[in-house]
């Protein structure tokens, strides 16, 4: 199916009129006042969404607000181009992709205009986050009662887009259902704002003609045409999401213009701005978590469950958590639930804790009255939270599974009546095990609602014509059961196919007459879910489709790291994002530092991910591994590792941006920075050789202003930075042998002499020798230099890197190989013995070893040394600042544990990324970013500090920028455990 705009076609490798493009990029340019982007790089970046489909758009807009948008629709109209709006990008079912200029209104139009408690009205822009509406409102005990998953990233005008609905749909119901108005902008130009429409108001818009009234005139005609059908054919059901919205065209519905749009996905018009109906928010809640011998039995159980009105049911299966515990995600929070093959996850709410208490122990009480006797458990609020983080981590945890085939979505949100659940999710699975398919199951069982992500096979011709045979027959058991095939993810291009079997002839054709009104020149997102001329099929624009349709296969490029967990492939690593977008959040968690600051999609690790991935296919990206769309995107990582573990795909972008600069420098010259940041061991070495001497003439350019600021100016340093001077000493050189403690000869232990602590900070690698000794350890400190190399990831010097490796475990061959344990202390440098040492060598025993036997601090004192007891800070209070490596690979829950062993106040903040992450924070052109991160939580938490209060920050870069930042100096965990009074 060709575009009609003649730019590019459907096809995997699209053709360009080049003259075409550039005069509407033009004409937008000199239109728009926000951000429009024709190049490569971007037309890639919104190539997919969070399905399994792919097609690259004519180009991207980035409104500043509504004048940008009508503009934007202008000038496409002026040429014919197809448009498309988009929020968060999350979408499941293809609705976010499509050969169009895409307007993305996530990074300027995202307020909220007001919010009026006393009407229970909010009125925002598209591209508000769900989060921010949910936080505003709740301080008045309001909300916006739909909460998918998503939430803390997919934005109100994808939500309507889609008729999202979540968790607590069962509250407050559908988006649909909160609605009151909508300010639309149509493909003529045409601006509306719509809402229910009283006889009154219909009449007035008839009598005031115009485009307005032809609309009003052809809905009237619609709903009256089929409304028989419509109220017979409409599955009754909490979770009908496919289709258009006729039915809140019927007077019992108020002839509600603005709800029979929503979730039209952008096929009728683009949402300029929505009021929205906030609900009471129940301030008391109670979760209680039901056990049953299997999904389908709790299945059986929702309508019983629902006779006690609970606020939220959702219901998961031991194959997802056992997904999860393979993954290592959210493993102490599974712990929690209690035994049962099939979970329901029942929460209660009310507005006081006494009501919310009773509601609570009256269902417990019929709960164990069940002849299934299931096994239940009731939580705190603190626990609660921990477990609906389960629930919420589904989706990551359902994909890349070790030992399982990649799952991907196509049937996964089809919705039945509550009480017919068990009975369809045993024939869907008597299906799937016909066709060999399996998959965890979870979702919305109080709404009969289960997501599912199969093992679908779309790398082959075979296994693509056996997923279309599937879908159409399971389509077949939900109509059987008065179901809906969509259920929250919408119909998009996964299910539109499909609806003809759902609603049938009369009502397709209702449907086409309802967007035809609309967009009679089928402009807004052709060939999405209703389109008069012809829909693209659910096996089109596949993303990862038959080898044979592929554009290349990448898989057998030589890379230097081995990616152990993805089959030794880069390209498959990258296809790890499905695109659900955590990266995209504000707030808690470090993922990801530089998209909190820039709000660009290109600096999230979806959005880098997704640009690799392209510049392997090399269809879009020119350039391969010199692609400068993908070395602009990778600039600005921190290499912080967050996405590692807080990705719920656990897509690693430090270790692909090593990997592609590696790559990249083979063919470009490296900046001299490069050398002097990547080999910084080197010249620290250089400098500790003379004692005294050499580390105070290494030091003197750094604090002669003229020579200092020349060194900065050639290096690109950031004049507002000081560089750290070398100690006088080192620790290897001024260790004195033989504290007089007493020590077991037997309890021997490698204390690491990093770079950063051995050279500039000696004092800490001192106290943690004392430490160790005082624990009763025999500790052992290597002779000459070794280094781990970890600034050298940082500018892709990986053959290098590995040398540093490979020298590493022959020069402590003998202590690796007698399993002696190795102590460090900086969290970044433990980190490459964590992570990249098995990157380079997956299958070396020695390197094994040495992985397995590298520990912080913290976790060697709590694993080896359980009757050690920290000095008494009874009374003290201490800020704590995790190291992104720390948090993201070793976590920080033994150091904490040891702290308050100590009787001291313990605050761990949720700072994220410090911002200074080894050189980046030193760079001239990335310190506003540096910058901008400290001050989100860091910052002003170390200056609203008192003086007595105690910083700790266990890495380098870390302390640097705090001392950098402030007249406060953090302190490392050792000192505080050698030296309780130094802050």
């Amino acid at each position: 199916m060709s575009s009609p705009f003649p730019i590019l076609d459907n096809a995997r490798h699209p053709h360009e009129s080049f003259s075409a493009a550039r005069e509407l990029e033009i004409r937008l340019q000199s239109a728009v006042r926000g951000e429009v982007r024709f190049d490569a790089g971007s037309r890639a970046l919104y190539a997919t969404d969070a399905s399994n489909y792919r097609q690259v758009p004519i180009g991207v807009v980035l409104p500043s607000d509504v004048a940008d948008v009508e503009a934007t629709v202008a000038a496409c109209r002026e040429l014919g181009a197809p448009v498309l709006s988009r929020g968060g990008g999350t979408s499941l079912a293809g609705q976010c992709c499509n050969v169009a200029v895409v307007l993305d209104f996530s990074k300027y139009m995202r307020s909220i205009l007001t919010l009026d408690a006393g009407t229970r009205l909010a009125k925002v822009e598209p591209g508000i986050v769900l989060d921010r509406v949910r936080e505003a409102a709740e301080l008045h005990h309001l909300t916006f009662a739909p909460d998918p998953a998503t939430h803390s990233r997919c934005t109100l005008g994808g939500m309507i887009g889609n008729n999202s609905c979540g968790t607590h749909a069962l509250m407050g119901g559908k988006t649909v259902d909160n609605i009151h108005s909508l300010d639309v902008l149509l493909y003529d130009g045409t601006r509306m704002t719509v809402g229910a429409t009283s006889e009154e108001e219909f009449q007035r818009v008839i009598a005031a003609g115009g485009r307005p009234a032809q609309i009003y005139r052809g809905l009237d005609r619609i709903r009256k045409t089929y409304a028989k059908l419509v109220r017979e054919r409409f599955p009754n059901i909490p979770r009908r999401v496919s289709g258009y919205n006729l039915d809140e065209l019927l007077p019992e519905n108020g002839f509600h213009i603005a709800r029979s749009l929503v979730g039209s996905e952008g096929t009728c018009v683009t949402i300029l701005g929505a009021t929205l109906d906030l609900k009471h928010s129940p301030p008391c809640r109670r979760l209680v978590v039901v056990g049953f011998e299997d999904a389908f039995i709790a299945a059986d159980h929702v309508p019983f469950v629902l006779g006690f009105h609970p606020i939220g049911l959702e219901g998961i299966d031991t194959v997802l958590t056992g997904f999860m515990l393979r993954k290592g995600l959210a493993v102490d929070d599974v712990k929690l639930l209690p035994p049962g093959n099939g979970l329901l996850l029942v929460e209660f709410g009310a507005s006081s804790e006494a009501e919310v208490d009773a509601q609570a122990e009256d269902f417990l009480t019929e709960v164990a009255k069940l002849p299934a006797r299931p096994a239940v458990r009731l939580y705190s609020p603190a626990d609660a939270a921990r477990i609906w983080f389960v629930r919420e981590s589904a989706l990551g945890a359902t994909v890349f599974v070790p030992g399982e085939p990649h799952g991907w979505e196509g049937w996964e949100d089809s919705a039945v009546p509550p009480e017919k659940l068990g009975s369809y999710l045993r024939q869907l699975f008597a299906l799937m095990g016909e066709y060999g398919y399996r998959s965890p199951m979870y979702g919305h069982f109080g709404q009969g609602c289960v997501h599912l992500r199969i093992n679908f096979d779309f790398e082959s011709s075979a296994g693509v014509a056996k997923y279309r045979e599937f879908i159409d027959r399971a389509a077949d058991i939900v109509i059987a059961h008065g179901g809906s095939i969509s259920g929250e993810h919408g119909d998009g291009q996964a299910r539109a196919a499909l609806l003809p079997k759902m609603f049938g002839p009369e009502l397709m054709q209702a449907f086409r007459e309802f967007k035809t009104l609309w967009d009679p020149g089928n402009k807004m997102n052709p060939g999405k879910l209703i389109d008069p001329v012809a829909i693209y099929e659910p096996t089109d624009n596949l993303r990862v489709g038959p080898h044979e349709e592929r554009a290349s296969e990448s898989n057998a490029r030589e890379t230097f790291f081995q990616f152990p967990d993805d089959g030794g492939s880069l390209s498959e690593a990258t296809l790890r994002c499905v695109g659900v977008g955590a990266c995209r959040k504000q707030g808690p968690g470090t993922m990801c530092p530089s998209y909190m600051v820039t709000q660009e999609e290109k600096h999230s690790t979806r959005g880098r991910a997704h640009l690799l991935w392209e510049m392997l296919e090399g269809d879009i990206l020119p350039g391969d591994w010199q692609s400068e769309p993908v070395r602009e995107a990778l600039d600005l990582c921190l290499s912080c590792k967050a996405c590692k573990t807080e990705c719920p795909v656990n897509v690693d972008v430090a270790t692909y941006k090593a990997e592609f600069l590696a790559h990249y420098y083979q063919q470009h010259r490296r900046p001299l920075r490069d050398y002097a940041f990547g080999f910084m061991d080197r010249l620290a070495a250089i400098a500790s050789v003379a004692p005294g001497i050499t580390p105070h003439l290494a030091n003197l350019p750094l604090r002669i202003p003229g020579v200092s600021h020349a060194v900065k100016a050639v290096l690109g340093i950031a004049p507002q930075r000081t560089l750290p001077n070398f100690a006088p000493r080192s620790f290897q050189r001024s260790r004195v042998q033989g504290s007089g403690l007493r020590v077991q000869k037997d309890k021997a232990v490698l204390l690491w002499p990093d770079t950063w602590n051995n050279y500039y900070h000696p004092q800490t690698l001192g106290a943690a020798d004392r430490v160790l000794q005082t624990a009763g350890f025999d500790v052992r400190v290597p002779k000459g230099h070794l280094c781990c190399g970890r600034p050298l990831y940082d500018f892709g010097f990986l053959t290098e890197a590995r040398v540093y490796l490979e020298r590493v475990m022959s020069t402590l061959a003998t202590e690796i190989d007698a399993g002696l344990p190795i102590v460090f202390l900086e969290p970044s440098c433990a980190s490459v013995f964590r992570d990249e040492l098995r990157s380079f060598f997956p299958t070396d025993q020695r390197a094994q070893r040495l992985r397995e036997q590298s520990f912080l601090l913290s976790d060697f004192l709590v694993r080896h040394a359980p009757d050690y007891r920290p000095p008494d800070l009874s009374g003290r209070s201490i800020l704590m600042h995790g190291h992104c490596h720390q948090k993201s690979l070793m976590k920080m829950s033994s150091e904490v544990e040891l702290l308050r062993r100590t009787g001291a106040e313990v605050n761990l903040l949720d700072s994220g990324c410090c911002g200074m992450a080894g050189p980046f924070g030193f760079e001239k052109e990335k310190f506003a970013v540096s910058q901008a991160l400290a001050e989100r939580v860091l910052l002003p938490a170390v200056r609203s500090a008192s003086e007595e209060t105690i910083l700790i920050s266990d890495g380098f870069s870390c302390r640097e920028q705090i001392a950098q930042n402030s007249v406060r100096r953090a302190v490392h965990f050792a000192e505080v455990l050698d030296a309780p009074g130094s802050n």
